[in-house]
């Protein structure tokens, strides 16, 4: 068989300068994979076979580095171009190399299928079908990781759809693609649910009257702000992901963002080092996601929980830290992420030893939450 014009020459995607991942049609990210299974069987079928060692972009904190946005205030964290090597002949990292082709393989039937699956439908497909290599889920979620530094392409380019928990509610109408609008002012208290098709995402119609979106950490504070309509108060758009934000909602506040540029986003977390992490997420991207940070960040502010809030809230409400918020509070303190004030607030914590969580202002009533944030807003109180 003839090889394709250029294909001698190619390398694997990870030996680009460049640590960023694109997003590629099926075709593009088949022809990737297809690339790949042919340099490895070139090397296999050598005078002089060796095994092959994937470099894969390393992507541990060490590897990290904050792009600070200079014609945009979007800051990102990005992975530079040291690699990591998974080898067959080491014992450590011979399952893993193994995995990589078998996800590659999954992956490439998908597109050719023209179909989408969630990476907990990937680890069940894989559980059957190769059971002495992925026995967890976390195996599978590296391995997708893997698998987006060795071929520079996004998790989405491969077939891969996020599943997603996030809510939206207020004055923002949404009309996918063929269908009618949505008002997610009427959806009632518990929002319209994010897609997890992020090319539905891409593609959405989005109109607002807002004047600001607020990302809200927890899932019963929003189903509060949205039940007091507080956005028929304050116009803005609530936005929850019920937690630590999976990539579907950040992308879609990203999304609204760039569709948005002027409207400030707001982001209402506990004050512990877990609510910080969850808005660094949402404003930086994640080590881990490095080579698609890019797509999901945006410049958030952050509004409260803050240690100058500490006075409105009683003494008894303030609990004492977790071993876990210690170990994010030394993590965050230790990376290059934080600046200086997001520093300053995690010190505070670590120093009195105490989180406050954000239904401690409702000792001053039910009501105050939407006060509180107002008065915030008014007053343009955040960092």
């Amino acid at each position: 068989m003839e090889e394709p014009s250029g294909l001698s020459s190619m390398k694997f995607f990870s030996d680009q300068h460049l640590s960023y991942a694109d997003i590629l049609l099926p075709h593009e990210a088949r022809a990737r994979i297809e690339v790949s299974v042919l340099n490895l069987l070139r090397i296999l079928n050598s005078p002089d076979p060796a095994i092959f060692d994937l470099s894969l972009i390393n992507r541990k904190r060490s590897n990290s580095c904050i792009n600070q946005g200079v014609l945009t205030d979007v800051s990102y964290i990005f992975l530079s171009t040291s690699f990591t090597k998974s080898s067959l002949t080491n014992a450590k990292t011979a399952k893993a190399f193994v995995r990589v082709w078998k996800v590659m393989e999954i992956c490439f039937q998908i597109l050719l299928q023209e179909k989408r699956v969630t990476q907990r439908e990937l680890f069940y497909k894989l559980l059957c079908d190769s059971p002495d290599y992925f026995s967890s889920q976390i195996e599978v979620n590296r391995t997708v990781q893997d698998v987006v530094a060795l071929l520079r392409c996004s998790r989405y380019s491969l077939g891969i759809m996020a599943s997603s928990r996030g809510l939206v509610a207020g004055r923002l109408f949404l009309q996918e693609p063929g269908k009618e609008a949505v008002d997610c002012s009427t959806c009632g208290s518990s929002g319209f649910a994010i897609t997890g098709d992020l090319n539905l995402l891409d593609n959405t119609i989005m109109r607002s009257d807002a004047r600001y979106i607020i990302i809200v950490e927890k899932h019963a504070i929003f189903h509060r702000l949205v039940e007091d309509r507080l956005f028929n108060h304050i116009p803005c758009v609530f936005i929850t992901a019920k937690g630590y934000p999976d990539i579907a909602t950040r992308f879609f506040v990203h999304r609204m963002s760039t569709t948005f540029p002027d409207l400030p986003i707001l982001a209402l977390v506990d004050w512990n080092p877990a609510g910080l992490a969850i808005l660094c997420t949402f404003k930086f991207g994640s080590i881990g996601m490095g080579l698609e940070a890019y797509r999901y960040a945006c410049n958030v502010k952050w509004i409260g929980l803050r240690g100058d809030d500490l006075n409105l809230i009683p003494e008894e409400s303030l609990v004492p830290l977790k071993p876990k918020d210690s170990q994010i509070a030394k993590s965050l303190l230790s990376s290059k992420i934080l600046q200086d004030n997001y520093r300053d607030e995690l010190s505070l914590m670590v120093q009195t030893g105490k989180r406050a969580e954000i239904e401690a202002l409702y000792c001053h009533g039910y009501d105050y939450l939407g006060k509180y944030i107002g008065t915030k807003i008014v007053q343009g109180r955040y960092i």
